[in-house]
């Protein structure tokens, strides 16, 4: 039996009829005849790949279609309250900006992303943006769409566009409009490579769920661009997310004239870096004290039980900025990175046993659970390694 793609049973409202099949967004099915009898009957289900207890799967074949799916996983788009008021549409030839739309996720607007080239939207991107139908965003001037880049204008919205010579200046100026649109800059600031996108990409995620916009610098200078962003948020506290190999303290220098810098950590691999980031928080959580995500501080603070967390392939960037929603809504986990499709990196497995979810003498509907969201198809991270996570997020009785 064909496996169907999550990304297509979220669409089943634009189901199309096509000869003697039938056409999904996200995958072709065809109609199923007669069941065969017992003996010739298939024994291998397919649902585990797409959801188990603790985790769900956006199995989309490529990053367009991840985005497609995020979206819709978001905003159902069935009833009138869960559409969203507007959409982010972010290039995919230029990451940086696709990483650093991942803001406009976060209060007040609230827009997933989708993802096209330069010439007509992509089919899974079309039918996304034709189910979702966005509202119009009060804070965005009424727009329906928020076109970054070199994309195509979504015919029949509302549509703001955001330019940049640059991924700099595209970077900066996704910041102004979230901080038009918040009506007021925001505190804290993330700063990361644009030469190095496997460090960037958990950026994605925190932007999403804090409103804390993403900036570039390389390991040569700081551009004119991000340096007038950094101006414009008033001395703001500028967290560095790349190790010194990456981007070298005499770039921190630089910075450290423009607002308080700290490095989120200088562990060198962006595997681990994504671990610690997840638990970084500033400032650090007092002794004995729990710390909350999005309590006015900058940081995750995961470092117990009871969170979601998205997994992405490393070399899957785009995808960062595909399931930043996931981050900035629901149980607004952080991203982790998963460095080839059929072993977990034995850092991710620690940071997954070290925040197990545990239960007492009340039991297991007293605890707290966590959940995983697993973004492309097997070729990215396989059902095995989906299995694995599965089990390390599961709830057990407390030691």
């Amino acid at each position: 039996m064909r496996r169907f793609s999550l990304l297509a049973l979220l669409a089943g409202s634009l189901i199309a009829g096509c000869g003697g099949g039938t056409k999904l967004v996200g995958g072709t099915h065809k109609p199923v005849s007669a069941s065969p009898a017992p003996s010739q009957q298939a024994p291998n289900l397919s649902i585990p790949l797409l959801a188990t207890n603790n985790t769900t799967r956006i199995d989309g074949a490529s990053a367009v279609a991840d985005a497609a799916g995020v979206a819709q996983a978001v905003y159902p788009s069935l009833t009138p309250s869960t559409h969203p008021q507007a959409v982010t549409i972010a290039p995919t030839g230029d990451w940086q900006a696709a990483l650093a739309s991942a803001v406009l996720m976060a209060a007040p607007i609230h827009a997933p992303i989708l993802l096209s080239g330069p010439g007509s939207l992509p089919a899974a991107t079309a039918a996304a943006l034709s189910a979702l139908a966005p509202s119009g965003a009060d804070d965005a001037q009424g727009a329906q769409a928020i076109t970054v880049g070199d994309v195509p204008k979504p015919g029949g919205l509302r549509t703001a566009t955001i330019k940049g010579s640059n991924p700099f200046a595209l970077a900066a100026a996704i910041d102004t409009f979230q901080t038009a649109a918040a009506g007021r800059p925001s505190p804290d600031v993330i700063v990361t490579s644009a030469d190095s996108p496997t460090y960037a990409m958990p950026a994605a995620a925190y932007a999403a769920e804090s409103g804390d916009p993403i900036l570039y610098v390389t390991d040569s200078e700081v551009p004119q661009a991000t340096r007038q962003a950094l101006l414009s948020h008033g001395h703001p506290h500028i967290y560095v997310l790349d190790p010194k190999s990456v981007i070298s303290h005499a770039i921190t220098k630089v910075l450290d004239k423009y607002g308080r810098v700290r490095r989120v950590t200088n562990l060198s691999g962006p595997v681990i870096s994504a671990v610690a980031f997840s638990r970084y928080r500033d400032p650090p959580c007092p002794v004995g004290a729990g710390c909350v995500p999005g309590d006015g501080n900058f940081g995750w603070a995961v470092t117990s039980g009871g969170h979601g967390y998205v997994f992405v392939n490393v070399n899957s960037t785009l995808d960062a900025a595909a399931a930043a929603a996931l981050s900035g809504s629901g149980q607004y986990g952080p991203l982790l990175l998963v460095d080839q499709a059929s072993a977990l990196p034995s850092q991710d497995v620690d940071d997954l046993l070290d925040n197990a979810s545990g239960y007492n003498q009340e039991g297991p509907t007293a605890a707290v659970y966590n959940h995983g969201w697993i973004i492309g198809d097997e070729s990215e991270i396989s059902g095995a390694s989906q299995a694995r996570i599965d089990s390390l997020l599961d709830v057990l009785p407390a030691k």
